[in-house]
């Protein structure tokens, strides 16, 4: 069993201070080739930038759908359905949906004991 006394690993300050420059090392060597291997990209996206701000197109806000909602219930009991009791904010602006139900064997025109 391990020691119960020991709460935490010795820590090499001068390993990770190392490792710190070379991770520092590294962003700025990075930093200094990014221009000559990616620098083309901001002239175009300064082209797109502005072509997108020539070409604006405005966008209208939505209509808006369903009416304003009645104040909230004070019970729970009067929140089931405390909406849907109002017909400006009904979902099925277009009536309700009716899909019959279809039988495979008699869109084949084949008598409905044809299967068991």
């Amino acid at each position: 069993m391990a020691n119960s006394q020991q709460t935490s690993v010795p820590v090499n300050f001068v390993h990770q201070d190392e490792i710190w420059k070379a991770h520092i090392k590294l962003e700025k060597d990075s930093a200094d080739v990014w221009p000559e291997k990616w620098g083309h990209l901001t002239e175009a996206y300064k082209e797109y930038n502005a072509s997108v701000k020539k070409n604006a197109i405005r966008v209208e806000p939505p209509k808006q759908l369903v009416g304003r909602s009645p104040p909230v219930p004070q019970t729970t009991q009067a929140l089931v359905g405390w909406r849907s009791a109002h017909s400006h904010l009904q979902l099925e602006k277009y009536g309700t949906v009716h899909h019959g139900r279809r039988s495979f064997l008699k869109d084949l025109g084949w008598p409905l004991g044809a299967c068991s």
